[in-house]
C-alpha cells in the first residue's frame, strides 16, 4: 500500500501531534512549581502533610471516609481486588473489554490468588444486568465464590463511554442484595461526572472502592488515589505496603494532584469538545472506508473505525505518523511549513484510538483534523 508513497526527508523535522494517550500529558508549569515546593514528610508514618492534604481533598469531593496515593492505577485495582477478595477461592466479575483484564498481567490471579471471571461488555461499557445476575455464585461447593464486581467509568475500549447513573444504580444494588462488594475503576471518572455535570460523589455513591488516575487526563507525572471507608484503607495501606508501593517524602508527587482539582479537572469539558471536533471532521469526509460513531462520541477518547477489511488499524496509524511529499505539496502543513506527523493508537485491526489532554491545543486539533482527511482521502482514492 506504500510502495508509491515516497516518504519525505524531512521527516525528522515536523510537527508531531501525539494522541497515543492521555498518559503521554506533562505536568504543567504550575505543577512542576508545586511539586519543586511542595512540604514533605514520610509518607508510611502518615506524615507527608501534602499527600495527606490530596487524601483528605478526594476524600471529601468523592463523599467516601478516606483515601491513599498510590504509584499506579494497576496497582490501586490490584489493592481493591486483595482487600475485597481476601477469602481463598474468591472471584470477580469484570467486563470482557475491561483495563483490569486485558492490560493488567493477569495480575488479580498471578498475585492476588483471585479469578476473574468475566462478562461481555455492551459497546456503551455496560453489560446485561440478568446476565451478571447469572454470573453471582459460591452457592454450590464446586464454585468460587464470587465476592466482587468491578465497573470502567469511563470505559476506555468502549471509546470512553460514561456509564448511565441508572445502569449504575442498578448495578449496586444487585451487588447489595448478594453481598458482593463493588469497585469502580474510575480512572477517568472526573470525565464522566463533567460530561454528565454531576458531583463525582454521586457516580461513586454506591460503591465500596474506586481508584482514580491522577497520570492521565489530570496531567499529574505519578500516581492514583483509592478511596472507600476508613476500615477498606487501613487494609489497602497494608496490601500498598506488601505490593512495594508505600512510599516516603511522597508529597513532591502528591503536589501535582493538588494542582490537577483546581486547574486541570475544571477544563475536562473542553477536552471533549476538541474530540467532537476531531469526531465531527471525520464523519463529515463520509468515507467508506474510515469513520466515526458520531452520535455517541462523549469524553476525551475517539475510537476511530476501519470498516475496509483491507485497511487495519495499523496501517492507518502508521501512515499518520509519516510525512509524504504528496502532503507537503497539498500544504498538509503547519503555519511554517513543516510537516504534520499524527501519533494514535492501534488498539486492533478495526480501530484505532486518540485521546485529547491539556497540552492538545486548539491549533494542534486543527492540524491533527488537516493531516487525518488527507489521509482519509488517499486511502479512499486507493482503495
Amino acid at each position: 500500500m506504500y510502495a508509491n508513497m515516497k516518504t519525505s526527508p524531512l521527516n525528522g523535522n515536523n510537527l508531531v501531534v501525539d494522541m497515543r494517550s492521555d498518559t503521554v500529558s506533562q505536568p504543567t508549569e504550575e505543577m512542576r512549581h508545586a511539586m519543586a515546593t511542595a512540604v514533605v514528610g514520610d509518607d508510611v508514618f502518615g506524615e507527608d502533610p501534602t499527600t495527606n492534604e490530596l487524601q483528605q481533598r478526594f476524600a471529601q469531593l468523592f463523599a467516601k471516609e478516606a483515601a491513599i496515593f498510590v504509584p499506579s492505577g494497576c496497582m490501586a485495582n490490584l489493592i481493591s481486588v486483595m482487600v475485597h477478595c481476601s477469602q481463598r477461592g474468591a472471584e470477580a466479575i469484570v467486563g470482557d473489554l475491561s483495563h483490569i483484564f486485558l492490560y493488567e498481567q493477569g495480575s488479580s490471579a498471578h498475585i492476588a490468588g483471585v479469578q476473574l471471571n468475566t462478562i461481555p461488555n455492551e459497546p456503551d461499557g455496560t453489560f446485561c444486568l440478568n446476565q451478571f445476575k447469572r454470573k453471582i455464585r459460591g452457592f454450590d461447593c464446586h464454585e468460587p465464590i464470587t465476592a466482587l464486581a468491578v465497573i470502567e467509568n469511563t470505559h476506555n475500549m468502549c471509546g470512553g463511554k460514561v456509564i448511565p447513573i441508572e445502569f449504575l444504580d442498578e448495578f449496586t444494588k444487585i451487588c447489595r442484595e448478594n453481598s458482593l462488594k463493588c469497585h469502580m475503576d474510575g480512572a477517568r471518572v472526573f470525565n464522566a461526572a463533567a460530561y454528565l455535570n454531576v458531583p463525582v460523589s454521586r457516580i461513586v455513591r454506591d460503591f465500596d472502592s474506586v481508584a482514580v488516575c491522577l497520570s492521565k487526563g489530570c496531567s499529574a507525572p505519578v500516581g492514583s488515589i483509592l478511596l472507600g471507608s476508613q476500615s477498606f484503607i487501613n487494609q489497602a495501606h497494608r496490601m500498598r505496603k506488601a505490593l512495594g508501593g508505600a512510599m516516603r517524602q511522597v508529597g513532591v508527587l502528591s503536589a501535582a494532584g493538588l494542582v490537577a482539582l483546581d486547574t486541570i479537572v475544571p477544563g475536562f469539558n473542553e477536552d471533549h469538545e476538541k474530540v467532537r471536533r476531531i469526531a465531527q471532521a471525520i464523519f463529515n469526509t463520509r468515507s467508506p472506508n474510515v469513520t466515526v460513531d458520531i452520535e455517541n462520541v462523549q469524553t476525551n477518547i475517539l475510537m476511530i473505525q476501519l470498516v475496509n477489511e483491507k485497511i487495519t488499524s495499523s496501517d492507518f496509524t502508521k501512515r499518520l505518523s509519516e510525512v509524504t511529499e504528496a502532503e507537503l505539496l497539498n500544504n498538509i502543513t503547519d503555519k511554517s511549513g513543516k510537516g504534520i506527523l499524527v501519533q494514535v493508537s492501534s488498539r486492533d485491526c478495526k480501530f484505532a484510538r486518540l485521546v485529547i489532554y491539556r497540552q492538545i491545543t486548539d491549533e494542534d486539533v486543527d492540524l491533527a483534523i488537516k493531516k487525518i482527511k488527507f489521509v482519509i482521502h488517499e486511502f479512499d482514492n486507493k482503495m
